[in-house]
């Protein structure tokens, strides 16, 4: 027996169905978000493209010059967005895990890996960049300093992750344990954000605040938010491309996924 359909304004309504019959629930499915992922992730990469290079172009050339550090501070147009995409792709990958954990969902397992590697490469990036900005600052490359210290930690948390679950052969059990230690490490991104108020350190207090308005000059600060936003739809591009990977991974032997593999569609 077919569901009871009413009108409304807004037109036809399945019985817990959205206006027009749109059940949006049909993407939680790995096969129906499969063809969806790989649009976005094409929309994603163009944005990211552009926007990135906007962003170098502000920070770069059209930014001013710093009066105490010169255009040494210029690196900041990458280290702060990436150090900001650390924290927040480790708070989205952990969400993504915690909704896989609580309603045993497959896809939202394979976005928390998807999101892993890329959440890395920016805590790497992010650590790379401030050493390359400590030596003219701090003369030194490196210091046990308690944000720096932190986010290393961060690194280590996104490699026991990815490592954790590629030790592990049955999937789904890799994506709970995953989970486990994703949810766990949760309790590092506050210590990250707020070492610097909590600790007397080296690293500088935050520039950017929603508390207080921005230490900066506006041109230097646009250049900053443009890349973080570039920063941000490269994420969600290259999460959604490796996402396809892992969907076509673990459901290689569906039909479907047969089929796409003989017809690309």
């Amino acid at each position: 027996m077919s569901p009871p359909v009413g009108e409304t304004a807004g037109g036809t309504v399945r019985a817990g169905g959205d206006p027009a019959g749109i059940n949006w629930f049909k993407y939680a499915a790995p096969q129906t978000f499969y063809p969806l992922a790989g649009r976005m992730a094409h929309g994603f990469a163009v944005a990211a493209a552009l926007l990135c290079a906007l962003g170098v172009y502000i920070g770069f050339f059209v930014a001013p010059t710093d009066a105490q550090q010169g255009d040494a501070y210029r690196i900041i147009f990458i280290h702060v967005p990436a150090a900001w995409m650390s924290m927040f792709i480790y708070v989205v990958m952990a969400v993504w895990a915690g909704i896989g954990l609580v309603f045993n969902t497959r896809l939202s397992g394979m976005m928390a890996s998807a999101l892993a590697p890329t959440g890395a490469l920016f805590t790497f990036l992010a650590l790379w960049t401030g050493s390359l900005w400590g030596k003219p600052t701090w003369g030194t490359w490196w210091v046990w300093d308690a944000r720096l210290t932190s986010e290393l930690i961060l690194l280590f948390l996104y490699f026991g992750f990815i490592a954790l679950q590629a030790a592990i052969d049955d999937p789904r059990r890799a994506d709970r344990a995953g989970a486990v230690l994703a949810l766990v490490g949760v309790v590092n991104i506050p210590i990250i954000y707020f070492s610097v108020q909590w600790w007397n350190t080296l690293h500088q207090g935050a520039s950017v605040s929603l508390r207080s308005a921005p230490s900066m000059a506006a041109t230097m600060l646009l250049g900053m938010l443009v890349m973080a936003l570039g920063f941000w739809m490269y994420s969600i591009a290259a999460a959604l491309a490796r996402l396809r990977c892992i969907i076509l991974e673990r459901e290689r032997n569906a039909d479907w996924a047969a089929r796409y593999a003989e017809t690309g569609t």
